[in-house]
């Protein structure tokens, strides 16, 4: 088996957080793309494994939730006439809940846009919470039948509409849904400003671009690795420090020679070596 060296993994996975499209990554560490695949694969299983086991009993007050959309293999309008789609093939929405306060991400779900996915979504949140929290969403639809059935009514909820005249913004209504909203906390700009840094950190998020996901599991993948670097390597702006310092998670600021760390020690383990076949003799 091709395991990469360190060093090499290390550069790799730096020029995958910052933006550098896989292809461009294959260049600049001198890898092939299937080992940078695999590298993927592994790091984006790590990474998800360890957030999902870390995240929990947050001290969160006030989250914002939000949808960001992609599509994978092909856009809705033109996966029946695509060539071997996959199971999941066109739009793809990945929900995401930003801490207001701390900046971190908590939760995220790759999925449609439907209620069942909403639900699965806030429920995975709510398990997340140590405290009780004000929940501010756009429009959505799902997320009042999602917010229910996970919080009932244990929070403050609200909902800010935005209006539109064609494709022009016209503003935006506050609309108080559960309990008693602080006015100045609804808002969803911190989670929008959120899509904004992984449409920047993932080619495969950029508009009007050939980046695009093959198959879902790389989407996972790639948004469990983005994740990662956000919550717990790279300092945030506000915050002065990652978002997981800030909420308490860990008190130190990871790097990406702890996620290849983490990737090393799920490598297999060498086995035996076989025994040598013997040669043919030849001769003149």
């Amino acid at each position: 088996m091709n395991i990469l060296c360190r060093e090499k993994r290390i550069l790799a996975l730096r020029c995958l957080v910052e933006g550098t499209s896989m292809r461009a990554t294959c260049r600049i560490a001198d890898v092939s793309r299937q080992t940078l695949h695999n590298l993927l694969v592994a790091a984006g299983g790590v990474c998800s494994d360890y957030q999902d086991e870390a995240l929990r009993g947050l001290p969160c007050r006030t989250i914002q939730l939000d949808e960001i959309w992609q599509f994978v293999y092909a856009k809705a309008k033109n996966v029946e006439r695509a060539s071997r789609p996959p199971p999941v093939a066109g739009d793809v929405w990945t929900w995401v809940a930003l801490c207001s306060d701390t900046k971190l991400v908590p939760s995220w779900r790759i999925g449609d846009r439907s209620a069942a996915t909403g639900m699965d979504f806030v429920a995975d949140l709510k398990s997340r919470l140590e405290h009780r929290v004000q929940v501010t969403s756009d429009g959505n639809n799902a997320y009042l039948e999602a917010v229910d059935a996970a919080f009932g009514q244990d929070l403050d909820y609200a909902m800010l509409v935005k209006r539109y005249q064609g494709d022009r913004y016209r503003g935006s209504d506050k609309l108080p849904l559960a309990r008693n909203p602080d006015p100045a906390a609804i808002s969803t700009s911190h989670v929008e400003r959120q899509n904004l840094t992984m449409r920047m950190s993932m080619p495969r998020f950029t508009r009007k671009t050939n980046a695009f996901s093959k198959r879902v599991e790389m989407l996972h993948h790639a948004t469990a690795l983005h994740f990662f670097h956000y919550n717990f390597c790279r300092l945030h702006q506000t915050v002065k420090v990652a978002p997981a310092m800030e909420a308490g998670v860990t008190d130190r600021l990871f790097g990406i020679g702890d996620i290849v760390r983490m990737v090393e020690a799920r490598d297999p383990k060498p086995g035996p070596r076989g025994p040598y076949k013997k040669c043919a003799a030849y001769s003149n």
